[in-house]
């Protein structure tokens, strides 16, 4: 089964018109759809495998959130930087936070290596993923006892100093009712920290139809900063500021690079464009090619 928009999922808008079609570079060859809303310009996968069919396109030993693989250069340099970005996330979202005993929820937990740097650091942990070979990577590398996202529904109300969803959101199905569910379980001043790429950054403007964070169909949207916005205002939240994902841009145009070229990793056009991206982003942070929004309850 498919899941047909008939409207924009973000802004519920009717001018919706379809945009590009774009490969599945990863798992399994096939072309799908990309529209976009003309009204909060969020792009969406058209006709995307629902949540009962979309199992079988996260199953490659590459994808390496669910799986941990150190297996190929770029798997290997992910985990260099990995180290560094875990510390700097546990550093910004501590920030924000006055309690003597924080609690966090990350949602879409992969295989727990965020949390773990969080436990570690005095955090009350919960993890919700729903992948069951993700989930049992996590308790077996990491220690985190990770439950499926149905247990969203039942934790109680306002129980969440910090929220996260790294590079979740544009994953999620039932994306309406699970960020109803995520502020109620919010704290009044808690925080909330979404990173998601940019379709509107230099790479993805760059590469176009092979830009590797497409990621279809495994990415239900494609936000841009004002899209994020919309969303988020309809849900009664607010993005307070944004955070530039500086290493997301030279990740993300090495993989697009070996999806252009068939194959084939072009580590110079890749670190160029990077660079690229990131001067630009510079100037204008809504062209960064990930971006996390840091969001409070209204």
């Amino acid at each position: 089964m498919t899941v047909h928009h008939a409207a924009c999922p973000a802004c519920a808008d009717t001018d919706i018109r379809e945009n590009l079609r774009i490969r599945d570079h990863s798992v399994s060859g096939e072309v799908f759809q990309v529209w976009h809303c003309m009204n909060c310009h969020l792009k969406f996968t058209q006709d995307a495998p629902d949540s009962n069919a979309i199992g079988r396109y996260y199953q490659s030993e590459d994808y390496v959130s669910h799986t941990e693989t150190r297996k190929g250069l770029v798997n290997r340099l992910y985990h260099a930087v990995r180290s560094h970005t875990l510390q700097q996330k546990r550093k910004q979202v501590s920030e924000n936070v006055s309690s003597a005993h924080p609690a966090i929820l990350d949602y879409g937990c992969g295989t727990g290596a965020f949390l773990k740097v969080m436990k570690e650091a005095g955090w009350t942990t919960t993890g919700l993923e729903p992948d069951p070979r993700a989930r049992q990577n996590a308790m077996d590398l990491h220690g985190i006892r990770a439950e499926a996202p149905d247990r969203l529904s039942t934790l109680a109300d306002a129980t969440f100093d910090v929220i996260t969803l790294w590079h979740v959101l544009e994953h999620v199905h039932d994306l309406q009712d699970t960020l109803d569910h995520l502020r109620r379980v919010l704290k009044p001043n808690g925080v909330m920290y979404i990173a998601v790429p940019n379709h509107k950054s230099s790479d993805a403007l760059h590469y176009g139809g092979s830009w590797a964070a497409w990621d279809l169909p495994r990415h239900l949207y494609h936000f841009s900063p004002e899209s994020m916005r919309t969303l988020m205002t309809r849900k009664g939240l607010t993005v307070t500021h944004t955070l530039p994902m500086w290493f997301d841009a030279f990740y993300v145009s090495l993989l697009s690079e070996k999806y252009r070229k068939s194959g084939v990793l072009g580590y110079p056009a890749a670190f160029i464009q990077g660079m690229v991206s990131n001067l630009t982003a510079w100037s204008n942070p809504g062209r960064c090619s990930s971006i996390i929004y840091v969001v409070r309850k209204k």
